[in-house]
């Protein structure tokens, strides 16, 4: 084995070591709260892959989506007919089309309480709040009552919230928060979000 081969071997040796030691210290056991959030593409489908990993399980998911539900959404096409799968939408699509806080509002309060219900059910392993990030930007929730119904959940259940801007209140209570970056965006280039890829 020559210096360099060494050398990796050391490395990788150390980083093992790394890994194992941080696999040991995790010793509990209870549902996260994630935040994915960030200007890059990918949080709506980071969740829904969680979703299907969930539902993989044959755990019982709750998604709420919160702008995109009136758009096609390839993931829940494929995944409706799961027993295991509740999808509940906010029916007004994206807020900015509207021109209608009132409204917008009255539909945005009616879907989170169906996220309540799901949240306070101990039978729902992993609830998604889609796009949850605008409803607190636009002020049709208030940061306290999310914050409420987040803490209160059973112990055993997973939260995942997507959007951008993530209220700071709810990264400080988040145990992972992945932030999306945007390097490039296809889109910039006037090139259309393309069925089966963006949605």
């Amino acid at each position: 084995m020559n210096d360099r081969d060494t050398r990796h071997h050391q490395a990788m040796q150390k980083l093992k070591a790394h890994v194992d030691g941080k696999v040991a210290a995790a010793t509990e056991q209870r549902g996260l709260l994630l935040v994915f959030t960030g200007n890059g593409k990918g949080k709506t489908t980071a969740a829904w892959g969680t979703v299907t990993r969930a539902l993989g399980y044959g755990y019982r998911v709750g998604v709420v989506q919160f702008i995109k539900g009136m758009w096609e959404c390839g993931e829940r096409e494929r995944l409706a007919e799961d027993p295991n799968l509740e999808v509940a939408i906010m029916a007004t699509g994206f807020t900015w089309d509207t021109q209608n806080r009132e409204a917008d509002t009255a539909a945005c309060r009616k879907v989170w309480v169906e996220a309540e219900r799901m949240l306070a059910d101990p039978g729902v392993y992993l609830v998604v709040l889609d796009e949850l990030t605008y409803m607190l930007k636009f002020g049709y929730l208030d940061i306290e009552t999310v914050k409420r119904a987040i803490e209160n959940r059973p112990p055993e259940q997973t939260v995942i919230i997507t959007g951008r801007n993530a209220h700071r209140e709810l990264t400080a209570m988040a145990d992972t928060v992945t932030e999306m970056q945007e390097v490039r965006h296809a889109f910039n280039a006037g090139i259309q979000a393309r069925r089966g890829i963006d949605y």
